[in-house]
């Protein structure tokens, strides 16, 4: 194994660091005890202070990853490399050049509460890796010197001697030498709903997860029963532990949303820039001077930015995180809300997350498996008398129901070990005394010669001791754990029984336990497919477990693959099993994060659902990670999303909150970049053959701040029904499509503006001020008003209403626009009043300007969606096919998704 050095190390040669390279965990397992130690260069009579301090500079102190803290006024600035920022910046910079003041404060402040309101929220989440620190113990008891001591947790090393009892933390990696009764709760980082039996003996099966390494003993994990010795194997960042925290530590992936933003940011960039070369060379060749030519060039790519877009995201973004705050659901990231609302695919971890993470006492039967009220009572008499420490599966059975056991009195007990596997205890009842058993069926078994059924009680044949075998056999095939009860009545009082008495017992039934589902899960994994989001299990617990889960919440198995096969396979061949299975069972951190990149690659856009450490990387992993009440707390500070409430319900509600904020965001881009792309094409088309500028760029900028201004509420609008059913993402070629479509249309009728004031109202190039007067007023009303006819598919108005925000601010702008020239602000911007006559061409401008653009827009819909429609017959074949990989080869340099359907503005995925 490489040795990770420690800055000590340096003081070291390289010979010495080698003679202490370890071997691979899996081979230490494997090793006998006597080949173990030395191998480690240790003893069982532990490490001398000398041999700590050498291992200290060779593997450094046991402590995990940190992530690099950054100042708070770093962090703050960080917020300001956004593309769109940027854009922004410069485009405030420009107008300051020009002498625009208000547009220098107008776009500046945008720009500063957008990012004051992203670094807020953002700066709740605290670092997971420092939580995943303060969960392990801070010292330990270690075999240092021939004595025990209790040491700093960060100063155990490889080869240190620890010892454990219930209630402690362990505190590295470590091979169990000696064992006691001991049983370990592994549930937070391996997924396993039951403590563990971890023993002594030497690991047998080579290649076997983790979940099966039965002698080893993971850091941060809990000793629920017993006593062990154990040599430390791994310490620090080499822990499995450690390797989650390297993980928490390391740079999140880009997700959907930064994706979008940053394609988007793009695509502005490229639009600004040549068109104001465009227009800059337009002007300059026809003999305009340079100076006006290049400033009316910049005023037009300070037109074409949607200013407002960081604004009514981060409003658009934190009305939903309000929304969905008062239903009991803390966003981390206020980004992480349109995540949630393109998210296709959610991965969940199943116990504590579908599961209560509590076993439950759920059958009580006899050996046929009909209902027995007699077994309840004696699990319920031998769990509640015998006074070892009580299990989970003990405790389940005393919170079951309550049972009035105060006229049974106990006499004696016969304790629990790991040989018989069962523990018995002999009470007194009117007189007559009662030795009764429980534990593991096949021990129960062993022990009895006799059945009761029915009240009636029978010799125990070797024909009836298989069908307990089977019965038993075929409740753990269900996913249950299982325990066997019995009993006998004693003829002969004594002061002391013993395992001797353990003899012709009569078998009485079954107790049989769960980790049951959570009572919302079953309802929200409905809502969720209602939804058309697409669920897969990724669970450390066993097949038969999660299976029982499964039937228990409806949820239909299409394929079920292991760790162990995962392990196996390539990832071509991953991620054509990741479409077609939705239960991964026994799978480690490390393939959970394989499956979701797998999908991630195939063009999903990942949610993960969790709620132990080892769902933390997980969740950096997913596009989006949500944790649920009961998790712990390096789950909670790893997650974008909490469920504070015990209700899943809620989950369906942030993923319609999150597709209602994205179509609002979307409405404003199309529009947006539609309209300004138009208007600007007018100017420059116009630029070539007209002798004066059709607008001023002090008139431009006035129309583009009245513009946004109208556009403030649209964070308030409602959202179709039928947009929200499914999943919306970003599709920057769509936009781009949509853009150049529906831009030149809005030209075509500011040509027709500018023919009807040439031709009609005989402007003149001495005095272009009703031009300019009239263009400003016609495009100022179509780019406003053209909004009630992007913001839906359907027919405006009669089949989808707009909020009355939205249509209160559209029609004040559009007013205030109108009569600005009859007052004293029109003087200052070189507005002239216009002949009433153009009001009434004005009116019949717009009025066929918004016909023509629903017309558009519904043929655009009906042959784009149809395209893409065809794409997704193609690729019914399935991810193998090689059709289907040259399909999705060209369709991704497009940034078209396939198994798709449009959206308005989006690809549905």
């Amino acid at each position: 194994m490489k040795i990770v050095k420690s800055q000590n190390t340096e003081r070291l040669g390289a010979s010495e660091v080698s003679s202490w390279a370890l071997p691979s965990t899996e081979k230490l397992l494997s090793l006998p005890t006597d080949e173990l130690l030395p191998r480690l260069n240790t003893s069982m009579s532990g490490l001398s202070s000398e041999e700590v301090e050498e291992r200290l500079g060779i593997y450094g102190y046991n402590e995990l990853a940190k992530r690099k803290k950054r100042t708070a006024i770093v962090d703050f600035l960080s917020h300001f490399l956004s593309p769109l920022v940027i854009i922004l910046m410069v485009a405030g910079l420009v107008a300051g050049f020009l002498g625009e003041t208000t547009s220098v404060i107008i776009i500046f402040s945008i720009v500063i509460v957008s990012v004051i309101l992203d670094y807020y929220q953002e700066s709740k989440a605290e670092k997971a890796a420092e939580m995943l620190k303060e969960k392990v113990t801070t010292t330990a008891t270690v075999l240092r010197d021939g004595s025990k001591q209790e040491v700093k947790l960060s100063e155990i090393v490889p080869g240190d001697i620890i010892y454990l009892s219930a209630g402690d933390i362990v505190p590295a990696d470590a091979r169990v030498m000696a064992a006691k009764d001991l049983f370990i709760n592994q549930s937070s980082l391996t997924g396993e709903s039951f403590p563990v039996e971890k023993i002594a003996a030497q690991l047998t099966l080579k290649g076997s997860p983790i979940t099966e390494w039965n002698n080893y003993l993971f850091m941060g994990t809990s000793v629920v029963s017993g006593t062990a010795t154990s040599v430390v194997v791994r310490t620090g960042n080499l822990t499995e532990y450690g390797k989650i925290a390297k993980r928490l530590v390391a740079r999140e992936p880009e997700t959907e949303f930064e994706r979008g933003i940053r394609g988007f940011g793009f695509l502005i960039m490229q639009a600004t820039f040549l068109l104001v070369l465009f227009v800059f060379f337009i002007n300059a060749l026809f003999r305009r001077g340079i100076l006006e030519s290049l400033l009316f060039a910049v005023a037009l790519a300070v037109g074409l930015t949607p200013e407002l877009l960081p604004m009514i995201m981060s409003i658009n973004l934190s009305k939903g995180a309000l929304a969905m705050s008062k239903k009991g659901v803390i966003v981390k990231r206020l980004a992480s809300i349109q995540n949630l609302g393109s998210m296709n695919v959610l991965c969940t971890d199943k116990t504590g997350t579908l599961t209560e993470n509590k076993i439950t006492l759920v059958l009580h039967v006899d050996m046929e498996g009909n209902d027995d009220e007699k077994t309840l009572l004696y699990s319920f008499l031998n769990s509640y008398h015998q006074t070892g420490l009580k299990s989970p599966l003990d405790e389940a059975i005393l919170s079951y129901r309550h049972i009035d056991v105060k006229d049974y009195q106990k006499i004696d007990e016969v304790p629990f070990d790991f040989i018989r596997r069962r523990v018995s205890v002999v009470v007194e009842h009117k007189r007559q005394r009662f030795f009764i058993a429980k534990g593991a069926p096949e021990e129960i078994a062993k022990v009895c010669s006799y059945y009761e059924l029915r009240d009636t009680i029978l010799d125990l044949t070797s024909e009836l001791q298989g069908k307990i075998e089977q019965k038993y056999h075929d409740l753990s095939a269900e996913g249950f754990r299982v325990l066997g009860v019995s009993y006998k009545k004693l003829k002969k009082e004594k002061k002391v029984y013993s395992i001797g008495d353990e003899s012709d017992m009569v078998f009485l039934g079954f107790v049989a336990f769960l980790d049951p589902p959570k009572e919302t899960a079953r309802e929200s994994l409905k809502l969720l497919s209602k939804a058309r989001v697409e669920l897969k299990i990724l669970t450390g617990d066993n097949e038969l477990v999660t299976q029982k889960t499964c039937e228990q919440l409806g949820f239909e198995i299409k394929g079920v693959v292991l760790g162990s096969e995962i392990a196996q396979m390539q990832d071509e061949a991953l991620a054509r099993i990741v479409e077609e299975a939705n239960v991964f069972a026994r799978v480690t951190p490390a393939q959970k994060d394989r499956i979701m990149n797998a999908l991630k690659n195939n063009g999903h856009v990942v949610g993960f659902l969790g709620d132990g450490i080892n769902d933390a990387p997980s969740m950096k992993t997913a596009d989006i990670g949500i944790s649920v009440d009961n998790a712990v707390d390096v789950a909670k500070e790893s997650a974008d999303i909490i469920l504070m409430q015990k209700s899943l319900r809620v989950l369906n509600d942030g993923v319609l909150e999150g597709r209602k904020t994205f179509g609002n965001t979307m409405k404003y881009i199309m529009m947006g970049t539609s309209s300004n792309f138009g208007n600007m094409f007018s100017v420059a088309g116009g630029s070539m053959f007209l002798p004066f500028l059709p607008m001023l760029p002090t008139q431009i900028l006035l129309n583009n701040l009245l513009y946004d201004f109208s556009q403030s509420t649209i964070t308030t609008d409602n959202v179709d029904e039928e947009y929200i059913e499914k999943p919306k993402r970003w599709d920057i070629s769509f936009i781009r499509r949509f853009m150049i479509l529906l831009g030149p249309v809005s030209s075509i009728f500011d040509f027709l503006t500018f023919f009807i004031m040439l031709l009609v109202f005989k402007v003149t190039p001495e005095h272009p001020e009703l031009f300019q007067t009239a263009w400003f007023l016609e495009s100022l009303c179509t780019q406003t008003l053209v909004i009630f006819v992007i913001r839906t598919r359907r027919t405006p108005f009669y089949k989808s209403k707009p909020s009355k925000l939205l249509l209160f601010s559209s029609l004040t702008i559009v007013g205030f626009a109108l009569i600005i020239p009859f007052t004293p602000l029109g003087g200052i911007f070189g507005f002239v009043q216009p002949p009433y006559t153009f009001f009434i061409v004005l009116a019949g401008l717009v009025g066929a300007y918004l016909i023509f653009v629903e017309i558009v827009k519904k043929w655009f819909f009906i042959r784009y969606a149809h395209r893409l429609e065809q794409i997704l017959i193609t690729t019914r074949m399935g991810p193998s096919s090689n059709n289907v990989r040259a399909i999705w080869r060209k369709r991704a340099k497009k940034r078209m998704w396939t198994r798709t359907r449009l959206g308005m503005g989006t690809v549905e995925a």
